[in-house]
């Protein structure tokens, strides 16, 4: 089952993220995560001169409602259909550059702040939710080129934000 979340220059100029809330609100986390996971995708119309050569990701306005959208719905990678958003999302959050030869190039500090961001985030959320997402984030960040050892997970398991030692 595949959920698109259309954006129009609208929804954008006002950082209005509606079309987003519309379809997450939708989802409940158990459920969604066995049947929805990894199904999102986002349609964009966002018109631009036939002579603008920018991708989506280069115009601040676009970023900038990503980045609203991340901050709402920090945990939104999980559900994104990996293959086809994930790259995508990545790059309306972090520096990149794009090459005609090898694709999207991050900024590597930048795309590594991001990863273990998100890694944080999701463990937590997942953990809120009774979840164990071990495996589901291992194959997740494979997509953006990270592999981290269970022993990080095992690090991140094993402390707490409450911790005092």
């Amino acid at each position: 089952m595949t959920l698109t979340i259309s954006l129009r220059a609208e929804h954008i100029h006002t950082l209005n993220l509606l079309p987003a809330t519309q379809v997450l609100s939708t989802l409940k986390v158990q459920e969604a995560i066995a049947q929805a996971g990894q199904a999102i995708q986002f349609e964009l119309d966002y018109p631009r001169e036939a002579d603008d050569p920018r991708e989506l990701s280069e115009i601040p306005e676009v970023r900038l409602w990503f980045l609203r959208l991340d901050a709402e719905y920090p945990w939104l990678p999980f559900w994104l259909d990996w293959g086809k958003e994930l790259s995508r999302y990545t790059a309306m959050l972090v520096p990149h550059q794009f090459s005609r030869t090898e694709g999207i190039q991050y900024n590597p500090e930048a795309l590594e702040l991001f990863v273990m961001g998100k890694t944080f985030t999701l463990l937590h959320w997942l953990q809120q939710n009774g979840i164990d997402g071990r495996t589901k984030i291992k194959a997740m960040l494979l997509t953006l080129g990270y592999d981290l050892d269970d022993a990080f997970f095992d690090l991140v398991q094993t402390s707490s934000v409450g911790d005092s030692g």
